[in-house]
């Protein structure tokens, strides 16, 4: 199933971080998101295996890590990391054949520059 994109983001009409709480985000789901994360929740309720795939960089590992945390209490399998950069049968099946985890560092990088981006 495709998020095409980040399914969360920070609030449109206000700053949405606590500049006061270690700057912590408040994320939401972005309108012309909730009907494909209502979709992926309820396919991971039965999938033996879920794959975030996603580009390699820092915008991937925010969309996967997103989608993980809207996932991980519903998911009755694996949550998987996968990661391309091209969508060809060939690339898709070498990233899934190699699968990790989130890169939290990735994600401490999206974390940083989307916070920065709205302050």
């Amino acid at each position: 199933m495709a998020s095409s994109g980040h399914v969360r983001d920070l609030p449109l009409h206000k700053i949405g971080v606590d500049i006061k709480n270690d700057f912590a985000p408040e994320w939401e789901i972005k309108e012309d998101k909730k009907e494909i994360v209502k979709a992926i929740i309820f396919a991971c309720k039965s999938a033996d295996n879920v794959y975030l795939m996603t580009d390699e960089d820092r915008e991937g590992s925010g969309v996967a890590k997103h989608i993980h945390d809207l996932i991980k209490d519903t998911c009755k399998g694996n949550i998987f990391r996968a990661t391309t950069n091209q969508i060809t049968k060939v690339a898709i099946q070498e990233a899934l054949s190699h699968p990790g985890q989130i890169d939290q560092n990735k994600v401490n990088a999206y974390l940083a520059r989307r916070i920065l981006d709205r302050l």
